[in-house]
């Protein structure tokens, strides 16, 4: 009997979480998102789980054209021109937005959004760390500390649905 309730705890989490994932994708499909960049098909979205599989796999160099749905974590407060993605594991991804030609309302942290574009792995000079954290409204102290060179993933967004 116990093992049939622990089964069934396990399945019901699973579906919870995935319907969660297709919610959100028909909530897109539907237009119920603000449009930052190009509009794109909201079909075949990784989640944040399979992202981070994906970031893994690859190499400074690599890269892969992929969609997927992740929640913002943190958003540049000047202008909106860059985002970073929650992954499940802690880690995040830096998304920039293609040509920088356009940019996302800087009131989206916590908010869930799906990105098309190129996924990379790219080092972040401390001169860059340092204008990003600048741009986050960080401390001067905060800032300082920041002295090597670190191993980032990236994104260069194409479009960003921001899910109402």
């Amino acid at each position: 009997m116990i093992v049939l309730l622990i089964v069934f705890v396990g399945i019901l989490n699973c579906y919870s979480g995935f319907s969660q994932e297709k919610i959100t994708s028909k909530a897109a499909e539907k237009g119920n998102y603000i449009l930052a960049g190009e509009e794109f098909s909201a079909q075949n979205i990784l989640s944040a789980y399979q992202m981070q599989e994906k970031y893994r796999t690859l190499k400074p160099g690599d890269s892969l054209n992929i969609t997927f749905m992740g929640e913002v974590n943190e958003v540049c407060q000047n202008k909106g021109c860059w985002m970073k993605l929650n992954l499940e594991n802690g880690e995040e991804v830096m998304v920039k937005f293609k040509d920088y030609s356009f940019f996302v309302p800087k009131d989206i942290q916590n908010k869930t959004v799906i990105v098309k574009g190129m996924a990379y792995v790219s080092e972040l000079s401390v001169e860059e760390q340092r204008h990003y954290a600048e741009d986050a409204g960080k401390s001067a102290d905060e800032i300082n500390k920041i002295n090597s060179p670190q191993k980032t993933l990236s994104f260069e967004a194409e479009g960003v649905k921001i899910i109402k």
